[in-house]
C-alpha cells in the first residue's frame, strides 16, 4: 500500500469527536456545528462601508465542521466569505438572496460529480450547510473578509423568513 493510500484510509477512519479534539473545535453558537479560529490578521481597516459599525480585520479564518446533527442553521454575514471543503462527506450549501434567488452547490472532492473544495459566499447572502444524506462529517475552512466579528452575525428566524419568502419554505424548513 503507498502512503498516501494509507493516509486516505486514516482520513476515511477519522470521527469527529477526533477532530473536534484535535483542533479543540467549540460548538458554534446560534449557527451550529464546531469552530476554531485559525487566523485573525493583525492589521485592520476602519474606511469600511457603513452596515459595519467599526475597524475590523483584513480578514480571518476558522476551521469548522458540521455532523449529521450539528450543522449550519440558515444565518447570514456582512462580509464576503470563502468556504474550503478539506475532509469528510459531500456538503450541500443553500444560498438565498435578499431578492430570494436559490442557489445551492455541493462542496467537496468529486470534482467529476460537480462538487466543489470551494465555494464563495457574497455578503448578506443567506447562507446554511448541511451534510448530504448518510453523510457522518464534514471539516471546512471558512475565511472571511473584512474579518469576522459576532456583531456582523444575523441568525436566520423561521417565521420571518417563511413570511419573506413563501416560495421557499420547504429549503427554509430543511435549514432551520
Amino acid at each position: 500500500m503507498s502512503e498516501r493510500s494509507g493516509e486516505i484510509i486514516k482520513q476515511m477512519l477519522m470521527t469527529a469527536e477526533e477532530i473536534i479534539k484535535r483542533f479543540n473545535l467549540k460548538p458554534l453558537p446560534n449557527e451550529g456545528g464546531f469552530y476554531t479560529e485559525t487566523y485573525r490578521a493583525s492589521e485592520k481597516i476602519s474606511c469600511l462601508p457603513k452596515r459595519y459599525d467599526s475597524a475590523r480585520n483584513f480578514s480571518t479564518a476558522i476551521l469548522y465542521l458540521i455532523t449529521s446533527d450539528s450543522f449550519s442553521k440558515l444565518h447570514r454575514v456582512k462580509s464576503d466569505e470563502i468556504f474550503h471543503f478539506y475532509l469528510g462527506d459531500p456538503v450541500e450549501m443553500l444560498k438565498i438572496t435578499e431578492e430570494g434567488n436559490v442557489k445551492t452547490e455541493i462542496l467537496g472532492t468529486d470534482i467529476l460529480k460537480n462538487q466543489s473544495p470551494q465555494v464563495v459566499v457574497e455578503k448578506n447572502i443567506w447562507q446554511a450547510t448541511k451534510l448530504l444524506p448518510g453523510g457522518k462529517f464534514a471539516l471546512l475552512g471558512c475565511t472571511v473578509s473584512p474579518g469576522f466579528e459576532f456583531s456582523d452575525y444575523q441568525h436566520g428566524d423561521k417565521d420571518t423568513l417563511i413570511n419573506q419568502f413563501p416560495e421557499l419554505k420547504n429549503f427554509i424548513e430543511k435549514f432551520i
